[in-house]
């Protein structure tokens, strides 16, 4: 038989290992970098456009639906400082969130197989994307829709004075909820790939999916039909594209003793 079928009989992973110790190290230098990095970008971004103008970015979608002249509220003596800030910090480590997964990444990486590498960083890049898209549909869609609801189905003798701090803590909960909710395709993908269940069970169950994202929708959205219906719609779709992905991704991804020798 041709050597060029026989299995390889070294470990890809050979010579790799480093002591314990240097692993604590590295680890440490690869926080200290995403740290450094997330300090980075709060600062510019304290800067320019400042904690102020953020907030007010985060507030557009609800003031633009109250009243002409009502403007959000403290009910706290420093929350207008401390909110701001809290703003401001998150918002520096989505922007640096990059840098932050490349430095989990190049930790990791070393010690996988090149099969495994060829599953990880797909994964890693698109779980991020798909969260960022997640917050993005929630804010530039959701947020108009739910607040218009909320503002025509309020009886009149109403006038609406959000305060900060709770206007806060719900968009935490909405940016939260989309952006785990977009990373359906990535699960089923982990799912499928790892051996947990089959593409074609999935496929299977995709009516008690569709079920199950609805009442996920009413349990962690706000009690109305808009925002329920642009949760549970988009992990439908998403549930679909995850069964797409996953075909290629276990295709893609093989170890090589998993791969059927050529005839």
């Amino acid at each position: 038989m041709s050597s060029s079928f026989q299995k390889p009989d070294h470990d890809e992973l050979a010579g790799t290992e480093q002591p314990f110790v240097a692993h604590l190290m590295e680890l440490r230098d690869r926080l200290l970098r995403a740290i450094l990095a997330i300090g980075i970008c709060f600062g510019i971004l304290v800067i320019y456009p400042g904690p102020g103008p953020l907030y007010d970015l985060l507030a557009a979608p609800l003031v633009s639906h109250l009243p002409v002249g009502t403007k959000l509220i403290a009910t706290n003596v420093i929350a207008p400082f401390f909110v701001p800030l809290k703003i401001t910090l998150l918002a520096g480590f989505l922007l640096a969130l990059p840098v932050v997964l490349y430095q989990a990444w190049a930790f990791v990486a070393p010690g996988l197989y090149s099969h495994e590498k060829r599953l990880v960083l797909p994964l890693v890049v698109s779980s991020t994307l798909l969260f960022f898209a997640g917050v993005a549909f929630c804010y530039f869609f959701v947020f108009g829709q739910v607040f218009k609801f909320i503002q025509n189905f309020a009886p009149k003798s109403i006038t609406a004075a959000p305060d900060i701090e709770a206007y806060l803590g719900f968009v935490m909960n909405m940016f939260i909820a989309f952006g785990a909710a977009f990373e359906v395709p990535v699960i089923v993908v982990v799912l499928a790939r790892i051996g947990v269940v089959s593409v074609d069970k999935l496929r299977e169950w995709r009516g008690y999916f569709i079920v199950v994202a609805f009442i996920v929708a009413a349990v962690i959205t706000p009690p109305d039909i808009v925002s329920q219906l642009a949760l549970a719609i988009p992990m439908c779709l998403l549930y679909e594209l995850g069964l797409l992905a996953a075909g290629y991704f276990i295709r893609s991804t093989k170890a090589p003793e998993d791969e059927p020798p050529a005839a």
